[in-house]
């Protein structure tokens, strides 16, 4: 990877998330893509459109007049996490907890909060309190170690999440940090969006991104750009392509390359668009790429299907998924306890290459199946004297 590259995903890992808490990450997002003049709005939700400046050149890129389809990149920049609900006393605030949660050896953990301006402030869980189904967090109080000056913030300023050594570090070509999922998949889609702004012609017209709000409790952000409309006016077909960092799996493996998602916990995606993907990743990434139904989450390219969109996805395995210690290694409190997650770096640049990979012109989206046909056919032709 790149230096400039790894630069930025460092500075990006560094940043403060949780569910419909992305201030920060916006904030990070755009003023990149202003830097490097790559146009972008907000949508109505929340949601930054990468790609075009504005509502109207959004529409007319989706009025593009082509059988290429729009490849929409899509991913998250929220992470499990609470929202401040009330303070028990001048140093004990009561959260509530967002998405998924380690659930063992709880008490003691580490916590980072912040607040809307990015001021931080650290603490330690006194207690938690599972959801009945015994998967996640619900509520927990935590005993803060840093001094809050007067005046103290209103509880539901504060956000958070789960603390270690340092919001990321790197051990070989391990990256360990408090939030990968899905901050690697909005790191590619700044990298593919820089990478496509320098091209001209053919690649521009063919990208677009769309990087989400608070998917981990059920893909509000997506839904919400879904039910606006907007794509579903186009004159051109639309691939869906969702960019997740997902738990990793038996023949998911971290380190073996990106992995070509067959499916998610919900749904298995599009036959057709995932045998183009699978011959992008076969030319750019021979041998050092995956195939797999990843069904240890489901992702936003179930949101897409649901609306009737095209969908495949890319994933990146990810070690102690929602920091939960699977896969231990530094850090760890135990089996399902408190861990940082762990991305490796040759699976991120592999995802860097498929995405610019699926950017390029003439992908057999209209006729995905051709070679296996043709090849079917000679099949028949070579046995058909002993039919």
């Amino acid at each position: 990877m790149r230096n400039r590259d790894l630069a930025l995903l460092l500075d990006l890992l560094h940043r403060p998330t949780a569910p419909f808490r992305e201030q920060q990450v916006t904030d990070f997002v755009t003023t990149t893509l202003r830097d490097t003049d790559v146009p972008h709005f907000i949508d109505p939700v929340g949601n930054i459109v990468v790609g075009c400046g504005s509502i109207q050149a959004y529409r007319k890129l989706l009025r593009v007049r082509t059988s290429e389809p729009l490849r929409l990149f899509m991913a998250h920049m929220d992470h499990p996490g609470f929202h401040g609900a009330r303070w028990l006393a001048a140093d004990q605030l009561r959260v509530q907890w967002h998405g998924g949660a380690p659930t063992r050896r709880l008490r003691g953990t580490r916590v980072w909060l912040a607040d809307s301006e990015g001021k931080r402030f650290e603490g330690r869980l006194k207690s938690a309190r599972l959801r009945r189904d015994g998967r996640t967090i619900d509520k927990a109080d935590i005993q803060l170690t840093t001094r809050i000056t007067r005046p103290r913030p209103e509880a539901s300023m504060l956000y958070g999440g789960l603390r270690f050594r340092a919001p990321v570090w790197r051990s070989g070509k391990r990256l360990y940090t408090q939030v990968a999922d899905d901050l690697i998949g909005v790191f590619a889609i700044l990298v593919t969006a820089m990478h496509t702004r320098r091209r001209h012609g053919y690649a521009r017209n063919a990208f677009l991104g769309l990087l989400t709000r608070a998917e981990e409790v059920g893909f509000v952000g997506a839904i919400g750009h879904f039910a606006l409309g907007w794509l579903g006016r186009a004159s051109r077909p639309v691939i869906c392509v969702s960019l997740e960092t997902s738990r990793t799996l038996a023949n998911a493996v971290i380190g073996k390359g990106p992995v070509v998602r067959l499916g998610d916990r919900r749904t298995v995606f599009d036959p057709g668009a995932l045998n183009v993907l699978s011959q992008v990743a076969q030319r750019e990434l021979p041998g050092r790429h995956q195939r797999r139904i990843m069904d240890g989450g489901a992702c936003e390219a179930t949101a897409a299907t649901a609306f009737g969109f095209t969908a495949v996805g890319i994933s990146v395995p990810l070690g102690n998924y929602h920091n939960q210690g699977f896969e231990g290694g530094p850090d760890c409190r135990g089996p399902e306890a408190p861990a940082p997650e762990f991305v490796h770096l040759s699976d991120v640049e592999g995802l860097l290459a498929l995405c610019r990979g699926l950017l390029r012109p003439n992908l057999p989206w209209n006729r995905p199946w051709e070679k296996e046909r043709m090849r079917y056919q000679k099949l028949l032709r070579d046995h058909k004297k002993l039919i």
